[in-house]
């Protein structure tokens, strides 16, 4: 499902496994794509952050900016992208507050069980921090070329 009412981007200040602690309104004059997951070391998301990690170069030519977010810890992140290789930067969220402000945090179902978890979403976000395109309930093949194609259009 994709949302293209842009909306102002929430802010966060959430840590990155590169060291780093990234501010969403820090960034602004740059583009920024924002992709909420659910868990690292998962066969979907591992599959969504390789795709990310493959195109950012991509991405970065086209002036943005790539993060990942779940709420895993740093420890987490640091083995997921060493184990798989990642070189897009993963943010850790484990108060929830950015999964919660973005609206990726809500109820989800499997096997009859309902419970709360982060929706897999995406979000690209302009120069102005203006949510411009927002993808929830993401299905992961050919999410990156789709979300790239976004980002090279604005």
């Amino acid at each position: 499902m994709t949302q293209d009412t842009p909306f102002q981007a929430p802010d966060f200040s959430l840590p990155s496994d590169t060291g780093e602690t990234v501010t969403l309104s820090a960034l602004k004059g740059q583009k920024v794509v924002l992709f909420f997951y659910p868990r690292d070391n998962t066969p979907g998301c591992t599959t969504e952050a390789k795709g990310f990690s493959a195109d950012l170069a991509r991405f970065e030519a086209a002036g943005a900016k790539v993060f990942g977010i779940s709420k895993d810890s740093l420890a987490s992140h640091e083995k997921f992208r060493s184990k798989q290789d990642l070189t897009v930067p993963l943010l850790s969220d484990e108060h929830g507050s950015a999964c919660e402000d973005f609206g990726a945090w809500a109820e989800k179902k499997m096997y009859g069980k309902s419970f709360m978890g982060i929706v897999r979403s995406t979000f690209v976000i302009d120069a102005e921090g203006q949510v411009v395109r927002a993808w929830r309930k993401v299905k992961v093949p050919g999410h990156v070329d789709e979300v790239l194609a976004a980002v090279e259009a604005l």
